[in-house]
């Protein structure tokens, strides 16, 4: 016997005289392999929808990456059969030391060469306990025995079958990749139970030297299986699955990645669980994915990239559906979540303005508004709005007004009211607006704060629930924790919401503006309102029916501005899909009417509207049911200029074309002269706005200057020379 020999065999009769001592050190820290199993934490957090399906996978853990723990029966058996014979060809038979295998390895390392002695039970060993990991420079003898002995108890506590498939999903692979689950999704782009016996002898041949070069992993993998068309195979296999930036597919369909973001944020940290299961309809999620991006294909060449869907179940606060973004076949910025974006809502805010008057008794839906250019005092200065289509209706009822989205209308009313009490109401509805009323001014009625789409559903849905309103749950089984995270609580009276509820669903109301066949006609009840911001940049449809409240955002994530594109073009097709499909599943009735409320004939002096039935809170009916218009008070045109007023803040209706948007200068007959240049004479001039502060004088024939005024135009678009 040669040196070399006698040593390594003195080396394997010490190691086997020490193995009982090591099996008493080990028997205490060697774990249960269920304890084991149940500890096993996912780099990829999965998120279910309400019926257990995978929705969408989550990165939690960016040092490793692990998938979830994978039962032996569902590994590949061409992986278990070539695992078993590239690393240890005794598993089956032997006690969890291979010890011929340790002398084979002695000897090699005292003849300079390298050749593994652990059995697949002693690599367990070493993944279960950091101190037995192989260190740089090898074990010494005491870490070799302490490993021999948690081997052996491993096979005293566990099956082999369980040794086998713990090794599979702890083992280290390439990278970043841990367990053979992980590797085989990123690397071959399939399940491990679907690995073929070329991927499978790569990945054995990846253990040895997880991240050797291609060429040297194939001859390895070669090897293994010995057979030339296989082994061409595999070079092929190889040099795909191990290219550099080779990036893991999604381990599940990315249907909700905003909505999954979302409910991550409002986990515990660190996090535990290894799934969760949110209140999402993955079918209606398809479907609200689909609606959308079929819109965008609708819009193409109007400038429009980006979208946004949120569905709530009315009754228990649940979201059904959350669509953050159009895509990134579609959008620039696919990662921004605009179901939390703020924008301004325009004339989405109008309901809650006139809920708020007919609350407070200023209003009821018979009475008559005047529908006339305005120069109304905003608080910091005159507020003038102007409605969508440059046309005005004299005087109409607030149900008309509303629901045919008059803007002068509204703004009327919200000075009945004032900024600050319609402020606080906004923001009693959930929509968290910032600064404060005086800040606002008027043109809050007309949507220049911002919200986010979430918000505004949700307000919505508090009208569907007769005015009281509840925060949204996004997990499944959580509605009973919804008093913890702000509770229900009564916004407005329950017979307002019925009253601004019936309005919205009003199509003949409607129609004077939108007529009688637009996107928001639906079969079975729905109550809607559309919205567009300054300068087209944000679209809205928000509505409920008896079950669902839906909102839908269209425009872009930079700000730009859209291409004419309306509530009834951009949004409302997709809010009108999603109310068919849900209302073709369970129809949508009207809700009766709360105690308190009396349904009244109505008649309007010289004709202004058709007679008709209406609803008014008890004791609030005109008398006689004639609803008859205010006087107009005859007014002396005061010398100099009557308009536009010194202070005059213009926010300008961003529905209406910009060629028909024009500010009327009216006074004495003389001479025009804006910042400094003529512009014309009379007594009255019509003017295309810009952005920015301006001085209007007015001169006399003599070129005197009779009077002077300063004001200020904002969200105007530069459509003319000066």
């Amino acid at each position: 016997m040669t040196r070399s020999a006698r040593h390594a065999t003195v080396a394997l009769l010490c190691a086997m005289a020490c193995a009982v001592a090591a099996d008493a050190a080990a028997d205490d820290e060697v774990p249960r392999f269920e304890a084991v199993r149940a500890a096993h934490r996912p780099s990829d957090l999965t998120v279910l929808d309400r019926h257990g399906g995978p929705i969408q996978s989550l990165r939690i853990d960016h040092t490793v990456r692990r998938l979830p723990w994978l039962p032996l029966a569902q590994v590949s058996p061409a992986l278990r059969e070539l695992l078993v014979q590239g690393e240890d060809r005794q598993f089956w038979s032997h006690a969890g030391v291979d010890w011929g295998g340790l002398a084979r390895g002695a000897l090699a390392r005292s003849q300079g060469r390298v050749e593994g002695g652990s059995t697949l039970t002693m690599q367990l060993a070493a993944l279960l306990d950091p101190a037995l990991a192989r260190p740089s420079g090898g074990r010494g003898v005491a870490q070799k025995w302490s490993q021999i002995g948690a081997a052996r108890q491993l096979e005293a506590r566990w099956s082999k079958v369980q040794i086998l498939e713990a090794y599979l999903n702890l083992v280290p692979l390439r990278g970043e990749l841990v367990g053979v689950p992980a590797a085989s999704w990123q690397l071959f782009g399939k399940r491990a139970s679907g690995l073929d016996r070329s991927e499978a002898a790569l990945l054995v041949a990846l253990l040895r030297a997880p991240n050797a070069t291609p060429a040297l992993v194939q001859r390895r993998a070669c090897a293994l299986i010995g057979e030339a068309p296989d082994c061409e195979r595999i070079g092929i296999v190889a040099a795909r699955a191990l290219a550099p930036k080779r990036t893991m597919p999604p381990p599940v369909e990315p249907l909700a990645p905003h909505h999954a973001r979302w409910l991550l944020a409002q986990q515990p940290k660190p996090m535990t669980a290894a799934t969760l299961r949110s209140t999402l309809d993955a079918r209606l999620q398809r479907s609200a994915l689909q609606a959308l991006r079929a819109q965008m294909a609708e819009l193409q060449g109007r400038q429009v990239e980006d979208g946004a869907v949120v569905v709530l179940h009315n009754r228990t606060g649940e979201v059904l559906a959350w669509v953050g973004s159009s895509g990134a076949a579609w959008s620039d910025a696919p990662a921004v979540d605009a179901v939390l974006a703020r924008r301004q809502p325009g004339s989405t805010l109008k309901p809650f303005v006139y809920a708020l008057a007919f609350e407070r008794g200023l209003l009821t839906p018979a009475s008559l508004v005047h529908d006339a250019p305005a120069d109304l005092d905003g608080g910091s200065g005159a507020f003038m709005p102007r409605n969508y289509d440059h046309r005005y209706r004299g005087w109409v009822s607030a149900r008309t007004a509303l629901a045919a989205s008059l803007n002068v209308p509204a703004a009327r009313t919200a000075a009945l009211i004032g900024p600050e009490p319609l402020f606080d109401a906004l923001n009693a509805a959930g929509l968290q607006l910032g600064e404060s009323g005086g800040y606002h001014g008027l043109a809050l009625a007309l949507g220049t704060a911002d919200v986010t789409l979430l918000q505004l559903t949700n307000a919505y849905r508090m009208l569907a629930n007769q005015g009281r309103w509840s925060p949204v749950v996004g997990l499944a089984g959580a509605s009973g924790t919804a008093p913890a995270r702000g509770g229900s609580r009564s916004v407005i009276d329950a017979r307002t919401a019925f009253q601004i509820g019936d309005i919205l669903a009003d199509a003949g109301a409607r129609a004077t503006t939108f007529g009688l066949d637009s996107a928001l006609v639906t079969r079975g009840f729905a109550a809607v309102k559309t919205g567009t911001s300054m300068d087209m940049r944000d679209n809205w449809c928000i509505g409920f029916t008896e079950h669902h409240t839906i909102g839908v955002w269209v425009g872009n994530a930079s700000g730009e501005a859209m291409h004419r594109v309306s509530g009834t073009q951009g949004a409302a097709p997709v809010w009108r899909a999603l109310v068919q499909q849900l209302q073709a599943q369970v129809p949508s009735r009207a809700p009766l009417p709360p105690a308190g409320l009396e349904r009244r004939a109505i008649h309007f002096d010289e004709a202004l509207e058709a007679s008709r039935e209406e609803w008014f809170v008890a004791g609030s009916a005109p008398a006689g049911g004639r609803v008859r218009a205010g006087e107009q008070l005859a007014q002396a045109r005061p010398s100099g200029i009557s308009s536009p007023r010194d202070g005059s803040v213009f926010a300008l209706d961003p529905d209406m074309p910009a060629p028909v948007q024009r500010i009327r200068f009216e006074g004495e007959a003389g001479h025009w002269w804006l910042d400094g240049r003529p512009i014309g004479q009379g007594a009255s001039l019509q003017w295309m706005p810009w952005p920015g502060r301006h001085r209007l004088e007015l001169k006399g024939l003599d070129g005197r200057v009779v009077d002077r005024v300063a004001f200020e135009v904002r969200g105007a678009t530069v459509t003319a020379k000066r």
